[in-house]
């Protein structure tokens, strides 16, 4: 695994903790009795950056040396990094990347590059606290041609390997037609994917926000 760059604890990390603060949740350790479900892995695509961005840090929604901040609606997306037994899994890395709020990805061979939205920064990495907490600041993933609004998702577990999966929205009406979505045959596996966003106590007004687990083998 490569290192990665510490996050710098400016206005942008301070909104993001201040969320990820408001909103964390306890688990109590009754809910482990049983082993939770492995999040199931997802292909990676045809856009996992080919170079990685100057600022790549868990704030999509500002590029660093940027004033204007990225078109779409604003999504704070949290969770954990845990095993099948629930305990946390400290030292994992979580990466995203999405398509813009035209539909478009920071990729090369993506089309419609004339269209980009050079304020949103489409991919993003940090590490995991103690707890296994993880936090990123994006936007409300949008659809593009044969694809339901998605985030993609990869996770380096030290000693593990690399998860790689991808997160969808409750109630999106593509849900239903999206094959990669529906390769995942076991119910509550697919379900595991797909997060229900609201609107909450986070220090942004018109911001959402959703949880998303991540699980990996024990």
């Amino acid at each position: 695994m490569t290192d990665h760059p510490a996050l710098h604890l400016d206005r942008r990390s301070l909104l993001i903790g201040a969320a990820i603060t408001s909103t964390s949740v306890i688990i109590p350790q009754s809910l482990f009795a049983a082993e939770l479900v492995p999040t199931p892995g997802q292909t990676e695509g045809p856009f996992y950056p080919v170079e990685f961005p100057p600022d790549m840090d868990n704030d999509l929604v500002r590029v660093t040396g940027q004033a204007a901040q990225a078109l779409g609606q604003v999504v704070h997306v949290l969770g954990h990094v845990l095993d099948t037994r629930g305990q946390p899994r400290p030292g994992s890395v979580v990466e995203i990347w999405q398509c813009d709020a035209n539909g478009i990805y920071r990729h090369p061979r993506a089309g419609g590059q004339g269209r980009i939205d050079h304020a949103f920064q489409g991919y993003g990495r940090t590490q995991v606290d103690a707890q296994g907490r993880y936090q990123f600041r994006t936007i409300r993933p949008v659809p593009y041609s044969g694809r339901t609004p998605h985030i993609h998702f990869a996770v380096h577990v030290p000693g593990q390997g690399r998860l790689v999966t991808q997160m969808y929205i409750e109630g999106e009406p593509l849900n239903a037609r999206d094959g990669v979505l529906n390769r995942i045959h076991d119910p509550q596996a697919r379900h595991s994917v797909i997060v229900p966003l609201a609107s909450g106590q986070l220090p942004e007004p018109g911001a959402l926000q959703g949880r998303f687990d991540i699980v990996v083998a024990a």
